[in-house]
């Protein structure tokens, strides 16, 4: 009888990084070394991978925002271990930890070959996700925003309203990396992408405030490839992407179930965002 090989799924850790930056760079993603320390950061006990014959094979994470929403992202399996169920194995797993902590909701942003995997386990679709590119434009004049924490006395209710759900942890975590404001109208934030750059979040009460925070996001990056995940059914999104030169990319969908029985509605506001965190934050 063929010896089964050996696994374990346990809780990601640094040392993990390295390995986990590799599965993510052969799969065409753009998450960085820091996007996986702040993953980490952010949900040192729901970030999860599965290991055969001692290597690291697939990982799944959950962010917590509160016990009102949990996001599943870097759901990604080393192509040499595709086909074992290892990316259910771990769903399941993390849909579990969430159960036990009481998450109302779970969420995730899907590729076309995830989502039969998602369905089965009792997700559904509740709207589409585009990347957006743009390789390269004219020179943008940058708007001299500043990030200033004192000032945001209304940002994080203005981000709770649009989002559903409290996540100032993750803005402060982000916010390092690349931020800035518009007092009492939106902000945005940009960070680093093995790929290209990366825009957003951004929430923003009305467009000319998005057209004046995307103004300061491409003005140090003028002829660089930029990355911009945006929900297409805010129509005025589409419109500013489209005016500066963004196309498609790809599409995903956004998908949703309940993560605890009797779970009410998530309320949100997707007019106000104009470019999401990330597909592994929301």
């Amino acid at each position: 009888m063929k010896k089964l090989p050996r696994t374990r799924l346990r809780i990601l850790e640094p040392a993990d990084i390295p390995r986990a930056v590799r599965i993510a760079e052969a799969a065409g993603w753009n998450q960085t070394d820091t996007d996986w320390r702040n993953l980490l950061r952010l949900a040192p006990e729901t970030c999860f991978g599965l290991e055969c014959e001692g290597a690291l094979a697939a990982t799944t994470t959950a962010v917590c925002y509160e016990r009102k929403l949990a996001w599943i992202g870097m759901v990604l399996t080393d192509a040499d271990y595709r086909r074992r169920g290892f990316a259910r194995r771990l769903m399941e797993h993390a849909i579990e930890a969430l159960a036990q902590r009481q998450v109302a909701w779970i969420k995730l942003d899907a590729t076309e070959m995830g989502a039969p995997l998602y369905r089965s386990l009792g997700f559904q679709d509740e709207c589409a996700v585009e990347r957006w590119g743009r390789s390269g434009g004219d020179a943008e004049q940058a708007r001299d925003l500043t990030w200033a924490v004192p000032t945001l006395l209304d940002l994080p209710a203005l981000d709770l309203t649009a989002f559903g759900a409290d996540r100032s942890p993750l803005l402060a975590v982000l916010a390092p990396l690349g931020a800035a404001e518009l007092p009492g109208q939106g902000y945005a934030m940009a960070r680093p992408g093995a790929k290209a750059a990366y825009f957003g979040p951004c929430v923003s009460r009305s467009t000319e405030a998005a057209h004046e925070l995307l103004r300061w996001f491409l003005g140090p990056h003028p002829h660089a490839p930029v990355y911009w995940d945006l929900l297409p059914d805010n129509a005025e999104a589409v419109r500013l992407a489209c005016a500066f030169g963004f196309a498609p990319v790809r599409r995903l969908v956004r998908m949703a179930r309940p993560g605890a029985p009797g779970a009410a509605p998530l309320a949100h506001d997707d007019s106000k965002v104009f470019a999401i965190a990330g597909f592994e934050y929301g």
